[in-house]
C-alpha cells in the first residue's frame, strides 16, 4: 500500500510542477504577448482626483495604439479633446479646434509618461527601462506592472505607476503622484 500511495504522491507532484510551470509568467514573457498586438482600439474611462479640487474629474473617450509607437486618446466626455502621440510629436487638439504641437525629447517628463503606456502596448521593455524600473506580479490572466521612475526630476512629480491586464491586454492605467493626485484609466475591451 505504501509503494501505491508514494505512487500517487509522485505523479500528484509532477502535475502540479508541471501546471506550475505552465503557469509561470514572467516580464520577457508578458512583453512578447504585448508585441504581438499590431493595432488596437478601445474605448475609456479616466477617473482624476486632483487635491485643487473638491470632486474627481471624470472623462471618456476612446483610444486607438499602432505599432510602434503611434497612441491616440479621444476624449469624448465631459468636453471633446484630442491627444496624439506620433513618434517624437505630440499634438494636443481642444474642441474649438485650437492645436499645440510639441517634441517629446524637449519634455523629459512628458516624455516618461508617453512613453510608460506606448511602450508597454508596444512590449518594449527597453522603453520601459529607459525612465523607470519596472516589476512584474500576478499571473497571465491576471497581471500587474509597476514602474518606477528612475529620473529625479521626474521623481519629485511621480510616484509610480501600475498597469494591469491579461494576456496580452491592458486593463487599467494608474497614475500616483507625489502631490496626492491620482488618475485611474480603465480600458474596455469589445
Amino acid at each position: 500500500m505504501n509503494k501505491i500511495a508514494s505512487a500517487i504522491a509522485s505523479a500528484a507532484l509532477l502535475i502540479s510542477a508541471s501546471a506550475w510551470g505552465q503557469q509561470a509568467w514572467d516580464l520577457q514573457q508578458l512583453m512578447a504577448s504585448l508585441a504581438q498586438v499590431p493595432s488596437h482600439e478601445s474605448k475609456f474611462t479616466e477617473r482624476k482626483t486632483v487635491s485643487l479640487l473638491k470632486d474627481p474629474v471624470e472623462s471618456s473617450g476612446t483610444l486607438v495604439y499602432r505599432r510602434p509607437d503611434h497612441l491616440e486618446k479621444h476624449v469624448l466626455q465631459p468636453k471633446e479633446e484630442d491627444i496624439v502621440v506620433d513618434g517624437n510629436e505630440l499634438t494636443w487638439k481642444d474642441a474649438s479646434g485650437h492645436s499645440r504641437s510639441m517634441r517629446l525629447n524637449g519634455n523629459p517628463n512628458l516624455a516618461a509618461l508617453s512613453e510608460s503606456v506606448r511602450a508597454t502596448l508596444a512590449g518594449d521593455l527597453n522603453g520601459l527601462q529607459k525612465y523607470f524600473s519596472v516589476k512584474l506580479d500576478g499571473s497571465q490572466q491576471q497581471w500587474k506592472l509597476t514602474l518606477t521612475p528612475t529620473d529625479e526630476a521626474m521623481q519629485r512629480k511621480i510616484l509610480g505607476l501600475r498597469i494591469t491586464g491579461s494576456g496580452s491586454r491592458v486593463d487599467t492605467v494608474e497614475v500616483q503622484e507625489k502631490s496626492g493626485d491620482r488618475s485611474l484609466m480603465t480600458i474596455q475591451h469589445e
